[in-house]
């Protein structure tokens, strides 16, 4: 049986106090279908506790019918907002350690040192990391025991800046998640068309574009890993 560590933001608001949080269906993929598999899913954010959702991720024409599911199923949602923290499972044994999306994950991922740290161990040892959306934050700063960036000739996509006009969000973000990728000597590979799904697979490291990624992604991670 598989076990899989899917790690949430605990962010709620951007700075300027709108309302931000996790992409619910950047989650709800892979755990619905790791749960399908049997394989054990645990649910981790930096703090620990509550995950804010973000309010854009659940409105009618964006929520798809497995998000919705599980948006409505109290013991899912209970299970959400009562994450273990990262300090409580950075010595368990992952799969594959997957990093859920929501532009909030741009506040309390890419300095996280347990994080950083969780990853290179994972990465180093052969197993998969993941990270889709804005999770991909996650990534930027990690780096390998010889002192290089993971990411560095990597092929890799992630939130692409255009996207960020399309969602209206460039003033609110903290940083511009593209040019930091390629300032890190990445490949960063976009879909042709804005908003579309995007899936990039290189070695033990899979990303994935946007929410519109979600389903492809979880499809992919899961089949990687049953090879």
């Amino acid at each position: 049986m598989k076990k899989i560590l899917l790690v949430t933001t605990n962010i709620g608001h951007y700075k300027s106090g709108l309302e931000t949080g996790l992409w619910l269906s950047e989650l709800t993929h892979i755990y619905h279908i790791a749960k399908e598999k049997g394989w054990m899913v645990v649910i981790a954010s930096p703090k620990g506790g509550g995950v804010p959702i973000d309010p854009e991720s659940i409105k009618p024409l964006v929520l798809d019918k497995i998000s919705r599911s599980y948006y409505e199923n109290p013991a899912f949602m209970s299970e959400l907002n009562h994450s273990k923290s990262l300090l409580e499972v950075q010595n368990e044994d992952f799969d594959c350690i997957y990093l859920a999306g929501g532009h909030a994950t741009m506040y309390d991922f890419p300095d996280n040192a347990i994080m950083q740290n969780m990853i290179r161990r994972q990465y180093e040892s052969g197993k998969m990391v993941a990270a889709i959306c804005h999770g991909v934050g996650g990534l930027i700063n990690v780096k390998l025991s010889d002192g290089t960036y993971l990411i560095k000739r990597k092929s890799m996509t992630g939130f692409d800046w255009f996207e960020e006009t399309i969602a209206r969000r460039k003033k609110e973000v903290p940083f511009n998640l593209e040019a930091s990728i390629i300032e890190r000597g990445a490949d960063f590979k976009k879909a042709c068309i804005p908003m579309t799904s995007n899936v990039i697979v290189n070695g033990n490291l899979i990303t994935g574009q946007n929410p519109f990624s979600s389903k492809e992604m979880a499809k992919i991670v899961v089949k990687e890993l049953d090879q």
